[in-house]
């Protein structure tokens, strides 16, 4: 490694730790833990992840959606043990949980990594991850508003009805919080638009700790941060609680996937301009293994992260080493600079979190699903309601939005298009009734626009039968098996009985444009052999002329200049 990739890492890595280390902190905040367990999360599972991922400059540590999956998680199995909210027994039953929580999203997405199941992601639809990821975006921004005023806000299982009790609250505003809160969002935004290249979390941080250690905020009944432990965290084992343990399965799941995806996609977006090649098993693992040590020295879940990782690749960052440097500078602020830290008004990490996830909210994309299908455009906004009604529990938002996705596409795959095709001017079969175009009385063409499986081979049937049942005159029936991309065993049963039952009436079925793995499937099954070679074609125009013959037309066969209805010429 040459000096100036040295160089260049390491103002890169500086450059992210002033982002970082705010936001960790603030990041904290939203998973439901004192703030500087941010700090100990954005130290070990960010060189970690940074080392053994494929990603040279992807960010790593806590980000803004899997820090209120965290919450959503933990925060109703502390409340169904009998603690009170806020309490010293509460964060000591609920901290172990959230480090526990860190180290199964480790091992699940370790595991997944090692066995390259990182396809399992694909369950998640762009348009529910965009449906979610508005949602959360609200609910995130919404969950800081009492921060920013100062007020109470109850915990309970109707997130909204939480969100109201903060409205009939706002008349209790700690004038003084809201002033921290309100210049703190302004700044920061104001300088992201401004001087986008200014640490502009880490100026409003550093501005308001000393305004708010000059003024003698927290005398006034602000909330600060207040003492933060110098030193690290031991390294240990997690505590495991078998009493939870199930119920937080199908959470580590979700923060598993939603994880990955994140930091799979910044990844991705950073090669396209890096020319680095990312390997998805790889990710998984840096990303399992950064979680699993960040548990046993007491981290959260974390994730990639977009804004830093932006933050990295704008600053010059080469290689992972960036990351480890970032690592340093936060283990020096965790050793040595924490009690700077004291006077830092909680409404200003409430600030920084808002204008954090602002830029998460995009209902253009939800928009944009609709457009390119209804049915993407159902399950986005599926998901977005189920997502703001489920909340505070996130993971069931996002499992109605994966259901509902699974079950629209079985839906579209079951009655996939089937066309009645005719001879256009040009010479090419196109659907006769989209462009009114004449059929034959002796050949029946038709075109199935799916897969053959268990889920659709009924439909199948039943559109050949019916062109059947409409042309009593037919003797040939021509499917175009262009589109047919798969063909199981059920496909294969139905085509058996469906050769047997037209032989029966007299009507020969003619394929064209099967692909490979279909024939194969025919080979190997026998019905190859039922059906004939001599009516398996390679395309549309050999099987008609080859059915012309068959039905006494011995001139040449000219696809372009055949009669419009396949008839058998004078």
């Amino acid at each position: 490694m040459d000096g100036n990739t040295v160089k260049a890492d390491v103002i890169a890595g500086i450059t992210v730790a002033l982002v970082l280390i705010p936001q960790s902190m603030a990041y904290a905040s939203l998973a439901g833990l004192p703030p500087y367990y941010g700090l100990y999360a954005a130290f070990l599972p960010v060189m970690v992840a940074a080392l053994w991922g494929s990603s040279s400059q992807l960010g790593t540590g806590p980000v803004a959606v899997v820090s209120l999956l965290t919450a959503s998680a933990i925060t109703p199995l502390v409340v169904s043990l009998g603690y009170d909210i806020g309490t010293d027994e509460w964060m000591a039953a609920y901290v172990p949980l959230a480090i526990m929580l860190a180290f199964m999203v480790g091992v699940f997405q370790f595991l997944l990594g090692v066995f390259k199941l990182g396809v399992i992601v694909n369950f998640l639809s762009h348009p529910v991850i965009v449906g979610f990821t508005n949602a959360a975006a609200m609910v995130i921004a919404l969950s800081q508003v009492n921060k920013l005023f100062g007020v109470e806000k109850p915990r309970s299982e109707f997130f909204l009805g939480d969100i109201w009790a903060v409205v009939q609250n706002l008349g209790d505003t700690h004038i003084a919080t809201l002033a921290f809160g309100a210049v703190s969002v302004f700044g920061i935004m104001f300088a992201k638009k401004k001087w986008p290249k200014l640490p502009g979390v880490l100026i409003a941080v550093a501005g308001t700790t000393i305004v708010s250690w000059a003024i003698g905020f927290e005398k006034m009944g602000g909330a600060v941060v207040g003492t933060i432990p110098e030193g690290l965290p031991s390294l240990s084992i997690p505590t495991f609680n078998m009493d939870v343990f199930g119920a937080l399965i199908s959470s580590a799941i979700v923060i598993s996937l939603i994880g990955f995806m994140e930091a799979i996609s910044i990844a991705k977006a950073m090669a396209a301009k890096t020319k680095e090649r990312i390997d998805p098993s790889q990710e998984l693992m840096g990303q399992g293994l950064g979680n699993m040590l960040g548990a046993m020295s007491s981290a959260y879940p974390t994730s990639g992260s977009f804004s830093r990782s932006a933050v990295n690749i704008n600053a010059g960052a080469i290689t992972g080493m960036s990351s480890v440097y970032t690592g340093i500078i936060v283990l020096i602020t965790l050793l040595f600079l924490t009690p700077l830290l004291y006077h830092l008004p909680k409404a200003v990490l409430a600030a920084v979190i808002m204008t954090a996830v602002f830029g998460l909210i995009n209902f253009k994309a939800v928009k944009h699903s609709w457009h390119a299908s209804r049915h993407d455009g159902i399950a986005s906004m599926v998901t977005f309601v189920a997502t703001l009604g489920f909340a505070p529990h996130l993971d069931k938002g996002i499992e109605v939005g994966a259901g509902l996705a699974i079950l629209l596409y079985l839906y579209r795959t079951m009655t996939p298009r089937v066309a009645i095709l005719g001879r256009y001017k040009d010479g090419t079969l196109r659907d006769v009734k989209v462009n009114d175009l004449e059929t034959s009385k002796e050949i029946i063409a038709i075109r199935f626009d799916g897969s053959l499986y268990f889920a659709n081979v009924s439909y199948f049937e039943d559109a050949i039968l019916e062109a059947v049942s409409d042309k009593p005159d037919a003797e040939f029936i021509l499917v175009v098996g262009d589109a047919i991309n798969q063909l199981d065993a059920s496909g294969e049963e139905v085509l058996h009985h469906l050769n047997e039952r037209l032989k029966e009436n007299n009507i020969q079925i003619v394929f064209s444009g099967l692909k490979r793995q279909v024939i194969l499937v025919l080979r190997e099954t026998g019905l190859f052999d039922e059906i004939g070679q001599e009516n398996i074609f390679a395309n549309e125009d050999m099987a008609l002329e080859a059915i012309y013959k068959r039905l006494g037309d011995t001139s040449e066969f000219d696809s372009a200049n055949c009669p419009l209805t396949f008839p058998r010429p004078a």
